[in-house]
């Protein structure tokens, strides 16, 4: 059995195939997805899509979405959440986070408008007794910051690389890493090198489907010139990407997936429960 604590189900790319990508899926061992929204326009869709699909979902507005997100959108998270506090589906608040990649996001207006969105929703997760699922890009001291302000105990970095040190960090707050395709790449020496040393403990997986296409999948720029298409990320790869993983470890693939299980429940509590 296998969790995918992050796969973007709602996104365009799978408008024309959705369901059967979930049972290709399925039909490999993923008995779980995690569908984390990134803006108020697709709370309802993530919510109908774990229904149908016997999945969970998060709420939330992702750093891409804060500069045309809205302070009354807050309210409405505030107000959807406690609207589905019953809903077993409902696992996290988010996507939220910080993103200091994209440069327009880099300016210390946005910058200061990211940690205003991000801390509100931190807040929200605490006062609605959820954990959260973290965006973490060159911005994981500030967002441990914010963490330990609100005093949030539970959650996933989703895509973590960054250092040792920072991962520790989480880890002792309780959190676990997300680990997904660029983990298949061997030039991810660090990344690499960081999912060896970490306590099994601390491990989720993932695919971030349809984005962060694992090593098998992806073209290069020059590739793609000569009109190969790049290949589209699904949920169906996530063994895949677990069987790199358990090889790096040098443990038994079943290990690995009992484990990944039991922490994504663990730091995501309503995952076991439902």
């Amino acid at each position: 059995m296998w969790i995918d604590t992050h796969c973007h189900l709602d996104a365009a790319e799978f408008d024309a195939d959705r369901d059967a990508v979930r049972e290709a899926a399925r039909q490999v061992g993923v008995t779980r997805c995690v569908i984390p929204a990134v803006h108020a326009g697709h709370w309802p869709e993530v919510a109908q899509l774990a229904e149908r699909h016997g999945d969970a979902y998060a709420l939330g507005i992702h750093p891409l979405y804060v500069p045309q997100a809205q302070e009354a959108d807050l309210l409405a998270l505030d107000q959807a959440l406690h609207e589905r506090a019953g809903d077993p589906r409902l696992v996290a608040v988010g996507e939220i986070g910080l993103d200091f990649f994209v440069p327009e996001l880099c300016t210390p207006d946005m910058r200061e408008r990211q940690w205003f969105f991000y801390t509100a929703q931190l807040k929200l997760a605490q006062k609605h007794g959820l954990p959260v699922i973290l965006h973490v890009r060159r911005s994981a001291d500030l967002l441990l910051k914010g963490l330990r302000q609100c005093r949030i105990t539970s959650g996933i970095a989703h895509a973590f690389n960054g250092s040792s040190q920072q991962a520790q960090a989480f880890v002792d707050m309780g959190f676990a890493l997300g680990f997904g395709g660029t983990l298949t790449y061997e030039r991810s020496l660090q990344l690499r090198r960081l999912a060896c040393e970490l306590p099994l403990s601390a491990l989720v997986l993932e695919t971030d489907a349809p984005d962060i296409p694992p090593q098998w999948l992806y073209q290069t720029a020059e590739q793609r010139a000569l009109g190969a298409a790049q290949g589209r990320n699904s949920p169906a790869e996530l063994p895949r990407i677990a069987q790199v993983l358990a090889g790096l470890r040098g443990m038994p693939l079943v290990d690995l997936a009992a484990a990944s299980t039991r922490n994504a429940q663990r730091v995501l509590p309503k995952l076991a429960a439902a």
